[in-house]
């Protein structure tokens, strides 16, 4: 039986945690499918309970007994974790500090994830498939896809699937129907406060959403920056960031791309534009995407868009341009 290999970075923090019994339990891959877990972690040098933890964390998975689990490989090595892997799923990224600039935060995590991309060029898999899930995502993906080119574009992705289940709940719950009933939800932009989540083309029951719920003024204030800001609303109940969900997140979009969409729906997910809606080619943007039985992705073109769309849309476009040109040093050509 073959293996697959499935790179984690982060592997010992939390959102890791909730995601790697999923990855190893057989729910994701198949239940006849072996999965090598190869989890990455920085240096013992730089921190030195991160290796602990992680080794700690690959005790618990073996402990767990899991038919479809092969083997599990520990490092700090990126050279290591990527070697033949055919899905790369990049959870660690610098945390945003006290007082801490955007631009800092930009910077530090480019850093990081040029050596990353790098690395995933040199030794992946020809087949292998990518997902950045650590924050700044989008930039951090696009970082890493310019200075990992040897692999095409269309292998790299960015998670903006945690947004749109949050958006697919908040409709649901005003509407009154269960989370199945409402589709063609779109997450537009980045991965941030600025993102806009597409109520005027979402369906509920097959209707437009805006006529399920009529409420206009709600749907353009509270349901957007609820769902612009539900991260920030769970550190304050919690006292950390979001993980089950993240991870939840991070299922989602890779059990569609093993899958598919349903039919007369789509999903979202950052992808490495090529100009599609005005986007400039090359900037790492999140559209409504549909994926085929064979994981082909396809941006889903001629949504309208109307005049507070619009506007919402440049928004989270011009921050994204933002951070492009906040990282441009770290972008080769």
């Amino acid at each position: 039986m073959s293996v697959i290999r499935v790179a984690v970075t982060g592997a010992a923090g939390q959102v890791s945690y909730s995601l790697l019994t999923r990855l190893a339990s057989g729910e994701v891959f198949g239940a006849n499918q072996k999965v090598r877990l190869q989890l990455l972690e920085i240096p013992r040098s730089v921190n030195p309970k991160a290796m602990d933890a992680l080794e700690g964390v690959a005790m618990e998975l073996e402990d767990c007994a899991f038919p479809t689990l092969d083997s599990i490989e520990v490092t700090d090595d990126p050279n290591v974790a990527f070697s033949s892997c055919n899905w790369a799923l990049l959870v660690g990224s610098f945390p945003r500090g006290p007082g801490m600039e955007r631009k800092e935060l930009l910077d530090k995590n480019g850093k990081i994830f040029i050596g990353q991309g790098k690395a995933l060029a040199a030794k992946a898999a020809s087949d292998v498939r990518i997902l950045v899930v650590g924050n700044p995502c989008n930039t951090n993906c696009l970082v890493a896809y310019r200075n990992g080119r040897a692999i095409p574009k269309d292998r790299w992705t960015a998670m903006t699937r945690l947004d749109h289940n949050r958006a697919v709940n908040a409709l649901a719950k005003k509407a009154g129907v269960g989370n199945e009933a409402v589709t063609c939800v779109t997450i537009w932009g980045n991965h941030s406060n600025t993102q806009y989540p597409d109520f005027t083309n979402a369906k509920i029951n097959g209707n437009p959403a805006p006529q399920v719920i009529t409420d206009r003024t709600w749907l353009e204030t509270t349901f957007v920056k609820e769902c612009q800001e539900r991260g920030k609303a769970i550190i304050q109940k919690r006292g950390v960031s979001s993980a089950t969900s993240a991870a939840n997140g991070a299922i989602d979009h890779v059990k569609t791309l093993l899958h598919g969409t349903s039919p007369n729906d789509w999903t979202s997910m950052a992808l490495i534009s090529n100009g599609e809606y005005g986007v400039p080619a090359g900037l790492v943007f999140s559209y409504p995407c549909t994926v085929d039985r064979s994981g082909h992705t396809k941006i889903v073109e001629g949504v309208p868009l109307d005049e507070f769309s619009k506007q919402k849309f440049q928004i989270t476009l011009k921050e994204l341009l933002e951070e492009q040109d906040a990282v441009k040093e770290l972008l080769p050509n």
